[in-house]
């Protein structure tokens, strides 16, 4: 078992996750092995979903229809008509009040260009990948909240639009970031129903997240257990005391 299947297995398990931990690396060459992705996709955060299943390499070619996937991305060799797509799309979002003109500068991109993103399982990435992505509800939100605060020693942030800017927030910042997505992710992914969200660990400390996200869900499932049988208990008529809960556990 290579180091990122007993991570992927570490997380997916401890958090009960329905899909797979996915890699995310940006490169200047295709790794050796990896085929480049074929077909189009609506948008770049659809890579997400596909990429839990299988491995494959991208350029901005493959995002070209999703304009600000590029820009937050940082991709090079883009089509020429992009610029034009983005500034249409970014018009069309500022005429409508979504976001305002100060805002666009605010929005993260990662700090480097690259020429390729590669996507896929983290299982099957052999060398570390720059972000990996989950897909989580809340209660496994709340045992990676957990983890990212004692990993990072800091709160996590809750990012909102653009979903796909939550991967240079974790890549320029190296901490964990949460986002609850955008009206485009969730129109896009079937993965990103009503109560999902997407969660970003930064892949050079993945190590130390996948061990507090094992700890921290063990120890979340002994007090859940916990204050379930207190809660029963009270709502007999008992008032039992902590000691007393914990021997009845």
């Amino acid at each position: 078992m290579t180091e990122y299947q007993k991570y992927s297995r570490q997380i997916q398990e401890s958090l009960g996750l329905t899909l797979a931990p996915v890699g995310v690396s940006f490169c200047d060459e295709v790794p050796e092995g990896i085929p480049e992705y074929e077909g189009h996709v609506a948008a770049g955060c659809q890579f997400w979903e596909q990429a839990s299943h299988s491995l494959f390499a991208t350029s901005a070619v493959d995002h070209h229809l999703c304009s600000i996937g590029v820009y937050t991305h940082n991709l090079v060799d883009a089509p020429e008509t992009q610029q034009h797509e983005l500034e249409t799309t970014l018009k069309t979002m500022i005429g409508i009040d979504y976001i305002r003109e100060p805002e666009v500068k605010e929005i993260p991109v990662v700090n480097r260009q690259s020429k390729y993103v590669v996507y896929g399982p983290l299982s099957e990435f052999q060398a570390n990948p720059d972000v990996v992505i989950l897909f989580a509800h809340a209660q496994q939100g709340l045992i990676l909240s957990e983890a990212a605060e004692r990993v990072d020693d800091n709160t996590p942030p809750a990012m909102g639009r653009p979903a796909c800017a939550v991967i240079p927030q974790v890549m320029n910042q190296g901490k964990a970031a949460m986002s609850l997505g955008c009206c485009g992710a969730r129109a896009y992914l079937e993965a990103l129903s009503d109560n999902i969200a997407l969660w970003a660990l930064p892949g050079e400390n993945l190590a130390n997240y996948a061990e507090q996200i094992e700890t921290l869900a063990k120890a979340n499932n002994v007090l859940t257990r916990f204050h379930q049988q207190r809660r029963q208990d009270v709502d007999a008529g008992g008032e039992p005391t902590v000691e007393e809960s914990l021997q009845r556990m």
